[in-house]
């Protein structure tokens, strides 16, 4: 009665729902419902409207609440909300700050000409200028010792040594944004997340609300952050101040609980950095052209891991198949997830190339017929025989492989040489896995060619495994858009493009050596899934 729907079109539907959904919950965000009649006592007003005087105060405090003393470190007197501007200011460090300790900024809008501390009229927040992360590890020449010895030096006069743990670091900036708009809002549609912003008060039977202000900590990025010890006594603040939208206020909002969630389970303030680079000098049309690209990038991931893995998992034999090229592909991914531990990098990006290293390790073991047997706790390794075919497969990978080595060893081992005499690194450890990934980002789509030389050998292309390789293809595309227009290492940058080229030669081989998907071809595979070879009946 029902026919049987296919777990690709139940993934693809739940995307469908899943980004239909995302919009709903992105336009109820962005947008607000304004009070429809401004002058009812159901509308909460604007305090802007009245055009005040205002100005601007910045302190600097030991506590949040400013008691124990707080010193003014920027004061913007006839403060225009429509005037953008960034000032540069010194701000000394107390001692407690300087001994691992936490220092505060209040920062408050209120009217010209009275004091912040007395008007009954002025808006605040408090925000932190420092936080608690893992100190950098110092890089040294690995030949030279007289730059390791400079280094210690440095630390010496600095008053600190090198620590494993977390110290206190400057933010040197902050950035401040108001609502500059006259909106109206119905108090029966309040919003939620601009509710905590909010300081009402009552001017006749009218209800008013102060300016909107808003600390954007999802500009405090890891590489603007200082490290403070003993001996500094003052660290320089850049003081950036805009207007924003209501609806990009209330986005940003939600944005900023959110990085605020992870870091409360656990992610750390380099974790937590590489999700503000997705929204920091972004608008908002850019981010909903992320959102849907990286979507349909996760889409395509999932359908090429579901794809590969079955069909490695029905794979009986290796012809035409390129055992030097999936032995590659397991090496290099076990590389580039050394480089990314000895990096600190994200646990986002972590944790998926930690498993794509174990698949990988997993297909080298169907490829070349590896048995594990244990003997107790000593394990015993037993290795398949090839057949005829596969044997004939293996004697052109290997040709494609001397081949390549002339050109591929001396680049390697050059490129290693050269960093290693004018590029500093924390150890011959942090060097040996820089060489290594540099050679992978650099040189490893040439270990995609033997794939290439088999198939022009077999004239054959019907051994690859197409749809893993189609959905691998359209994320190789996306990764070209991103490559512009996010910072990434140049190396990886190339990768990106470097896969195009052995792509399109994949396709012209596809168009060369067509394949009937119709009847089970010369290696004993069916593309059409859902025809099964007729059986012809017969008498006894």
């Amino acid at each position: 009665m029902f026919q049987k729907t296919s777990f690709t079109t139940l993934i693809v539907g739940v995307f469908v729902v899943y980004v239909l959904h995302t919009c709903w919950v992105m336009y109820g965000i962005v947008y607000t419902k304004p009070c429809e009649n401004p002058t009812s006592e159901n509308c909460i007003i604007p305090y802007l409207a009245e055009k005040p005087r205002l100005q601007l105060s910045i302190y600097t405090a030991l506590k949040p609440s400013g008691e124990g003393g707080h010193n003014l470190i920027l004061k913007v007197d006839d403060f225009d909300i429509h005037s953008r501007f960034e000032r540069n200011v010194n701000v000394s460090l107390p001692k407690k700050t300087r001994n691992n300790g936490t220092l505060y900024t209040l920062v408050f809008v209120h009217q010209a000409g009275v004091s912040p501390w007395q008007d009954t009229r002025q808006v605040h927040l408090v925000a932190q200028l420092t936080t608690f992360m893992l100190p950098k590890p110092p890089e040294i020449s690995l030949i030279s010792s007289q730059d390791t010895s400079q280094q210690s030096e440095q630390q010496r006069s600095a008053g600190h040594a090198p620590s494993n743990k977390p110290v206190t670091h400057w933010r040197s900036r902050l950035t401040l944004n108001i609502v500059a708009e006259e909106f109206a809002f119905d108090k029966e549609a309040l919003p939620s997340d601009v509710h905590r912003y909010l300081r009402v008060f009552q001017s006749g039977k009218k209800m008013v609300y102060l300016p909107l202000l808003f600390v954007d900590e999802l500009s405090n990025r890891v590489k603007d952050l200082m490290e403070i010890n003993s001996s500094t006594t003052e660290l320089p603040l850049t003081v950036s101040y805009d207007t924003i939208s209501l609806g990009k206020l209330r986005f940003w909002i939600h944005m900023q609980d959110a990085v605020y969630s992870l870091q409360q389970f656990g992610f750390t303030e380099k974790d937590a950095d590489e999700i503000k680079g997705i929204f920091v000098d972004t608008n908002l049309y850019f981010l909903a052209l992320t959102f849907f690209v990286a979507a349909f990038h996760l889409l395509f991931d999932f359908l090429a891991f579901k794809n590969d893995i079955s069909f490695w998992k029905k794979k009986k034999s290796m012809v035409g198949m390129s055992t030097k090229a999936v032995l590659w592909r397991c090496f290099s991914t076990i590389v580039i997830f050394l480089y990314l531990v000895d990096e600190q990098t994200s646990l986002l990006v972590l944790i998926p190339a930690g498993i794509g290293s174990i698949i990988e390790v997993w297909k080298v073991k169907k490829a070349f017929k590896i048995q594990v047997r244990w003997n107790g706790v000593k394990p015993t390794f037993l290795f398949g025989k090839s057949d005829e075919s596969e044997r004939r497969t293996e004697e052109y990978d290997t040709l494609a492989m001397k081949y390549l080595s002339y050109l591929l060893y001396p680049m390697c081992i050059g490129g290693a040489v050269y960093s290693l005499v004018y590029v500093k690194y924390k150890s011959w450890y942090s060097w040996l896995v820089n060489s290594l990934v540099n050679g992978v980002y650099a040189f490893g789509f040439l270990f995609m060619l033997p794939q290439l030389f088999v198939n022009y050998k077999l004239k054959s292309v019907a051994h690859l495994p197409w749809k893993a390789f189609m959905y691998k293809a359209f994320n190789t595309f996306i990764d070209d858009v991103f490559a512009f227009i996010i910072t990434m290492p140049t190396s990886h940058r190339l990768a990106c493009f470097r896969d195009d080229v052995v792509f399109l030669v994949y396709l012209y081989q596809r168009w060369l050596y067509p394949v009937d998907t119709s009847r089970v071809n010369e290696y004993g595979v069916s593309y059409d899934a859902n025809k099964k070879p007729k059986e012809k009946s017969h008498e006894d």
